[in-house]
């Protein structure tokens, strides 16, 4: 579905379902340089089992219009703006990467839209390598191949997709390649230049719970434990999925959905 958030459309993958207000939902945030359909799984489950489910593209991603948005902050108050557009009261937010950032700052600045966090391939600081950037900021494609040979484990590069008949390289190839010039590069900046993290994790007082990969190069596990050790005003889990990279909803979708269902109340 398309809304309209700060005058520019907004693209909404609901699992074709329309938005309940009366019904809880879960909002879920790519990373950089990607959009929705990285939660497909996840997204259809709970939008087929009665629950409201909005996977988003940020502006400049995917269907949505207008231009990447260039901060932390910046894309937190946008997620504000959509669910305030879409009449939902609150909702368990699930990030990945520069999402996990997003919904992290969501959550505290703007509490009362948020019931729980869900946090994967994430961590605090999350520097950007030079080399990386400034291939972004060229549009060479060697961003893209450096993101998938560092954010893939080992055994995802040989095979091993759990999606019958898919190539987990090349699908996050296609999907990297689709972005429009300049998008990446601003998300990429967004995450090197995000300094308030430990504050905000500070902040939280929802349940929090971490969804992370053991072999994740991109934001290693003790980057999320720093993160995770601020957040000591609110109930913390996490899961730590052997051998997984950092793209955890794509290379692990059925047990991060598993992890999801655990976590539902409904």
């Amino acid at each position: 579905m398309e809304t309209r958030v700060h005058g520019e459309t907004a693209y909404v993958y609901t699992g074709t379902h329309p938005v309940d207000p009366d019904r809880s939902t879960w909002l879920f945030v790519h990373g950089a340089g990607m959009d929705h359909s990285v939660w497909i799984l996840q997204s259809r489950y709970f939008a087929f089992h009665g629950q409201n489910a909005l996977a988003v593209d940020l502006p400049g991603h995917g269907r949505s219009g207008g231009e990447a948005i260039d901060s932390i902050e910046g894309q937190a108050d946008w997620l504000a703006a959509l669910l305030d557009s879409l009449g939902v009261g609150s909702a368990r937010v699930v990030g990945h990467s520069m999402g996990s950032l997003a919904a992290l700052d969501l959550a505290a600045r703007h509490p009362r839209s948020i019931d729980a966090l869900v946090l994967t391939g994430s961590g605090f600081p999350m520097p950007v390598a030079e080399p990386l950037l400034e291939a972004a900021r060229t549009d060479d494609r060697s961003a893209v191949e450096m993101i998938m040979n560092w954010s893939l484990s080992p055994r995802s590069h040989l095979g091993g997709n759990q999606a019958p008949g898919l190539w987990l390289y090349g699908q996050g190839e296609r999907l990297l390649e689709q972005a429009a010039p300049g998008v990446l590069f601003t998300d990429l900046s967004a995450c090197n230049a995000y300094q308030a993290g430990m504050e905000r994790a500070a902040e939280i007082r929802c349940p929090v719970h971490f969804i992370l990969g053991s072999a994740d190069m991109m934001t290693p596990p003790r980057a999320a434990a720093k993160l995770r050790g601020a957040m000591t005003g609110a109930a913390t889990s996490g899961v730590t999925l052997p051998g997984c990279g950092h793209m955890v909803p794509m290379e692990r979708p059925n047990e991060f959905l598993d992890s999801l269902i655990g976590l539902s109340v409904d």
